[in-house]
């Protein structure tokens, strides 16, 4: 979540796989961020960010829970009490153009108020402070691999709190394109949509009156990347934490990949990185979490799942906050060394025309199930995130082919098969 580029753009080839090049006049250009604008407007309006927000959450004795402190309101009368919630009702409204750019981010962007009373501030600082350095060190690998492109940052901070560092490289000899972005926000929702927003039952409104906006706290890297070669897949990871002023609190998060091609070796050392992962702190974490990349990244338009998954969880909040921290931490450190290997032993392998038009097809599915049902998309445009960062996680050219259906036997057939029947890797 928290990514994208608004200006990024898909090239449509309207012609059949074939070993020559489509013709120039055959491209359209799509503009993607109009697409997503247009197919959220109507329910925009309903999620702000919330300047004049304080958090005064709490950690209780053990580190397990929060809860509000509450504070009187003061007595005033009814059309000062009117005019007030007017007041607040207009600065909860800030949208996608409160951001100010910064020649450099501040050393930390959790309000200073948060601590030591507001919420569980040592995990929000601790949070944006792994993921940072995480930011660094990713992007540092990847360009390393890449050779040629650098990556570029942008800082950016909001009035009310928190902000963000995009770092992202494009036109390099081995990525087309790649992302890494960090965020800091501080906003409010309504009380359904942060409902609509578990898959597990979790009362994210716990402490709320009924139809009260929930205001939030919430700290995330996400990351996608987009080689050239259609033999490199795609690999996108996440890991957040959340907190909401009415004392719940949870960590979401976990590394996809999404390649063109099946190549076993290259899924057993992705899955099997990641198993060791979950291993190390709990023997169930992989099976249950490779479950639910399975289901969460299926496109159910098309019955098939985006990449060949990987591992995704969310609404993690059942032990000590800081082992799921640990583990949140392990697995984002893990991605060079999951994704790293695939991309080198592949970056130079050489491909035809028609693979090169299949790859494209595959980012055309990435593009639909970001777009349509992401939720780290669906939530950035919602609550008035940042537009260059929520889009930049799509890939800068892509291809709709109608009824394109890949001849039984082949390479891509084998890829589609495993899209609809999740395999065992490890």
């Amino acid at each position: 979540f928290f990514f994208g580029s608004a200006e990024s753009s898909f090239i449509v080839y309207h012609s059949s796989l074939s070993s020559s090049p489509p013709p120039p006049n055959n491209k359209m250009r799509v503009n993607v961020a109009l697409l997503s604008l247009l197919s959220t407007a109507f329910v925009v309006h309903g999620f702000s960010i919330n300047p004049q927000s304080s958090n005064q959450l709490r950690t209780m004795r053990g580190g397990m829970s929060l809860e509000a402190s509450k504070t009187k309101k003061k007595e005033s009368t009814e059309p000062e009490a009117k005019k007030a919630d007017e007041e607040k009702k207009d600065s909860a409204m800030l949208g996608w153009d409160t951001h100010q750019s910064v020649d450099e981010a501040p050393e930390s962007l959790v309000r200073e108020e948060d601590g030591p009373d507001g919420g569980n501030y040592p995990m929000r600082a601790k949070m944006e402070k792994m993921l940072r350095a995480a930011q660094l060190d990713i992007t540092t690998a990847i360009q390393d691999i890449d050779g040629a492109a650098k990556f570029q940052e942008d800082c950016w901070t909001r009035a009310n709190g928190g902000g963000g560092m995009s770092r992202v490289m494009s036109g390099g000899n081995v990525f087309e394109k790649a992302g890494v972005n960090l965020s800091v926000v501080y906003g409010t929702m309504p009380q359904e949509a942060l409902q609509a927003a578990t898959e597990r039952g979790i009362d994210r409104a716990k402490g709320m009156k009924p139809g009260e906006r929930v205001p939030f706290f919430a700290c995330g890297l996400s990351s996608v990347m987009h080689p050239k070669n259609p033999f490199c897949p795609t690999m996108h990871f996440n890991y957040r934490y959340f907190e909401t002023d009415g004392g719940v609190w949870w960590f979401g998060g976990g590394t996809d990949i999404t390649p063109c091609y099946v190549d076993e070796d290259d899924m057993k050392h992705f899955h099997g990185t990641y198993k060791e992962v979950c291993d190390n702190h709990d023997p169930a974490y992989y099976e249950e979490f490779k479950a639910w990349a399975d289901r969460y990244f299926l496109i159910p338009h098309r019955g098939e799942t985006r990449g060949l998954g990987g591992i995704f969880f969310d609404d993690q909040n059942d032990r000590d906050p800081d082992k799921i921290f640990e583990f949140a931490k392990e697995a984002c450190n893990s991605v060079v060394k999951a994704y790293g290997p695939i991309v080198e032993k592949h970056k130079d392998d050489e491909f035809t025309q028609e693979q090169k038009e299949w790859q494209l097809m595959r980012r055309g599915r990435y593009v639909e199930f970001n777009l349509v049902y992401d939720r780290g998309t669906v939530f950035g445009l919602k609550t008035g995130g940042r537009i260059e960062s929520i889009l930049m996680s799509l890939p800068e050219t892509a291809r709709w082919e109608y009824n394109c259906i890949p001849e039984e036997g082949t390479p891509e057939a084998e890829f589609i098969d495993a899209c609809k029947n999740a395999r065992d890797w490890v």
